[in-house]
């Protein structure tokens, strides 16, 4: 009998480490875990993730050979910059002539701010890279080592086009035994003073992540597991532990895209709003087209060449306590029962619960007194929380993570409600209307920001608590919900599924046909370094022509063979019905127009009348989705074609000419997608007809002469 083959993801949180196993074909659920994080344990948060992975491998009888992949997501990073747990760094900026000018003030950010009170500090000299000698270089090592550097970055003008310098910087400061990283392996962007902060922040978390990653690394192999030990990267892929070693920097935010990853691969969303809500804080993300939204993060308030999600982070929970002020309802959070040292007053027994007297605490130093608590006649105390309300106004359904014990809150709420004035139901709903309101704030400019359309938002909560917030705000709102299956879990199911992930930037002015296929090798190569294997690798180029940027996206599957995870195709009726909502019309005025591989486009028309109905104007709209009924493409006004291989070089000249402005000046080509087998294609950069059909001819390379594809186009 052939053995099951399992993936194993493990989330290391701020306060719990979770694991999951998956069955690799199915990808069901099969086992899950939680244990207190080991903060304080020598071997720290390693340790934590030693012993949850020999409980949960037991407890399911796997052997080790069976596990075929492995990762864990982390906050690691996050947290000790947010602690200023991080290592001095020394920078040794370099450059000459007029250029070493400037470059000697911008190899330098000074201490870098990373929360109140909290600073990276470093250290700076500065070298003309003219005629420089390894003694110069190992001089300044040594100086910058005596003020108290632990870790060395080479920061070098132009180090992009040539990294010489900067190699010889790390090879020398290696060879002293001292972690050393170069400005050109975090970012081949021009723009030396982002590209060294960016570095410094990275090289600050070499010391700390190092240990941790030797650590996790050397318990997989001693549990005699195979499989390669991957990370969680922030934008939702994974890299290889060897990669961590070098670019820690890109765990940063890592477990907030783990949770989204997470919704994504098992609840079929095409435009939604993800809440992962846990005790303390919710984190909100923007899925749109299927896809997450990502853009560069921030650190200390600077920017950084740092390609992450867009998570907005709230101190809205489960746990959430509840503020008064004046005989009134003032606000919720951002202190939780957690950090008040206080237990939830939605899971006590009835019982405990005896004569209720409302008592006023500051959770932390400095805080005021305004936070309300329980207070019982047998000398116990819960919270009042967020939750407390959830479970008080029916929100949380049975067998849910938050569901709680509604006798239990409601007999506690009473005191609270005689304090403010209100009946119990009243004072429930009015802390869940302070919760949403302060949520719904940031879901307005998310929605604004992305350009999503209200009406077909559906909005997903994941995390212990989702349940505790995200079905009111839906319902007063008028959006859709869906809560996440396996909701308090849904952050290491994403990263046990989770696909390597790799990004490149260059500043290109006017790229040619050989620059785009330099940056596509080289993603390639790096993306298979990272650990996926080629024939699953996906590439995406973008031109930013504003910003002079030449970017690749690779995305790869650690697998010998990548999967479709939903093995049920949508049936088309249901199919026509999610076009139609999606674009906005009916289910009997839309039509399958093509299909191709695994993706449908729907075609809906409507007339337009003008001018007291004299004017009449057709406007099409078009949906492309894929089997599992996700729609990834939306838009009215495209013209759209289906052509096979063999014929696409003559047929699409003519599409493209036939939907190319020209005007005295230039002509401007149309904005193009490209779907065929599995794969989306976005053109939408390109500049040209020419890089255009010469990128759509390298990515179809492999296709056979009579495969065929949907090819959009719009302006």
């Amino acid at each position: 009998m052939e053995r099951k083959k399992v993936r194993v993801g493990i989330d290391v949180g701020g306060t719990f480490t979770d694991a999951a196993v998956i069955d690799n074909e199915t990808f069901e659920v099969i086992g899950k875990m939680k244990i207190p994080t080991t903060h304080h344990d020598e071997d720290g948060v390693a340790k934590g993730i030693v012993q949850i992975l020999n409980r949960i491998l037991e407890s399911q009888g796997i052997l080790p050979e069976d596990v075929t992949f492995i990762a864990h997501g982390t906050t690691q990073a996050t947290n000790a910059l947010l602690e200023g747990d991080v290592a001095r760094v020394g920078i040794i900026g370099m450059g000459t002539g007029l250029d070493g000018m400037s470059a000697r003030s911008e190899s330098n950010p000074g201490d870098i701010g990373l929360a109140p009170g909290k600073f990276l500090k470093t250290y700076h000299t500065f070298l003309d890279s003219k005629n420089l000698t390894d003694a110069d270089i190992e001089t300044a090592i040594d100086a910058l080592v005596q003020q108290g550097a632990e870790v060395i970055v080479a920061s070098e003008a132009y180090s992009v086009d040539d990294p010489t310098n900067e190699l010889r910087v790390i090879e020398l400061a290696n060879r002293k035994g001292i972690y050393a990283t170069g400005g050109h392996e975090i970012s081949q962007l021009y723009g030396l003073k982002t590209r060294t902060r960016t570095a410094v922040v990275n090289a600050s978390l070499i010391p700390k992540m190092m240990e941790t990653a030797n650590m996790t690394e050397k318990s997989v192999k001693n549990a005699n597991i195979q499989s390669q030990l991957m990370i969680m990267r922030c934008d939702g892929g994974v890299m290889s532990i060897d990669e961590v070693r070098k670019r820690p920097i890109l765990t940063m935010l890592s477990g907030l895209a783990a949770g989204v990853a997470g919704a994504l691969m098992y609840e079929k969303i095409s435009d939604g709003i993800f809440f992962e809500v846990g005790g303390t804080s919710v984190d909100i993300s923007v899925i749109k087209n299927g896809k997450v939204m990502i853009q560069n993060a921030q650190v200390g308030g600077h920017r950084t060449y740092l390609q992450s999600l867009d998570v907005r982070t709230l101190g809205i929970a489960g746990g959430s306590m509840i503020k008064v002020s004046g005989g009134k309802i003032t606000d919720v959070g951002p202190r939780s029962a957690h950090i008040a040292g206080k237990e939830y007053e939605a899971f006590a027994p009835a019982d405990e619960i005896v004569s209720p007297k409302v008592k006023f605490v500051s959770p932390r130093a400095g805080d005021p007194a305004e936070y309300a608590i329980c207070e019982c006649g047998n000398g116990r105390e819960f919270s009042y929380t967020l939750a407390g309300a959830a479970n008080i106004l029916g929100y949380v359904p049975e067998g849910d993570y938050a569901y709680g014990n509604k006798e239990a809150a409601v007999k506690a709420w009473e005191a609270l409600a005689a304090h403010v004035g209100l009946s119990v139901e009243e004072t429930a709903r009015k802390v869940m209307d302070i919760a949403i309101d302060k949520t719904m704030k940031t879901v307005n400019e998310m929605i604004q920001d992305y350009e999503l359309d209200r009406a077909f938002v559906t909005l997903v909560g994941g995390g212990g608590s989702g349940a505790v917030l995200v079905p009111a705000m839906a319902e007063r709102e008028g959006f859709k919900v869906q809560i996440a299956s396996n909701a308090p879990y849904v952050s290491t199911i994403g990263v046990a599924l989770a696909m390597v992930k790799e990004q490149l930037e260059r500043t290109v002015v006017n790229p040619t046909e050989e620059d785009i296929k330099r940056i596509r090798a080289d993603i390639v190569e790096r993306i298979v370094q990272s650990g996926a294997s080629e024939e699953t690798v996906e590439v995406t180029i973008e031109i930013d022509s504003q910003k002079n940027i030449l970017r690749a996206i690779a995305t790869g599957s650690t697998e010998l063979r990548s999967k479709d995870l939903g093995q049920q195709a949508m049936p088309l009726e249901e199919m026509t019905a999610v076009a139609a909502s999606s674009v906005d019309q009916s289910p009997e005025n839309t039509r399958l127009a093509a299909q191709s591989g695994r993706w449908s486009l729907f075609e809906a028309e409507q007339t337009k009348k003008s001018l007291f109905g004299l004017m009449k104007k057709k406007v099409n709209y078009v949906a492309v989705l894929d089997r599992e009924g996700v729609v990834r493409f939306k838009k009215s006004g495209v013209q759209f074609t289906k052509v096979t291989k063999a014929a696409a070089d003559d047929r699409l000249n003519e599409f493209l000419d036939d939907n190319t402005i020209y005007s005295d000046a230039n002509a401007t080509i149309p904005k193009v997608f490209a779907f065929y087998k599995e794969k989306m294609l976005d053109l939408t950069g390109m500049q040209t007809k020419e890089q255009l059909l010469s990128i759509l001819t390298l990515e179809t390379e492999m296709l056979k002469s009579e495969d065929e594809m949907i090819v959009i186009a719009y302006q």
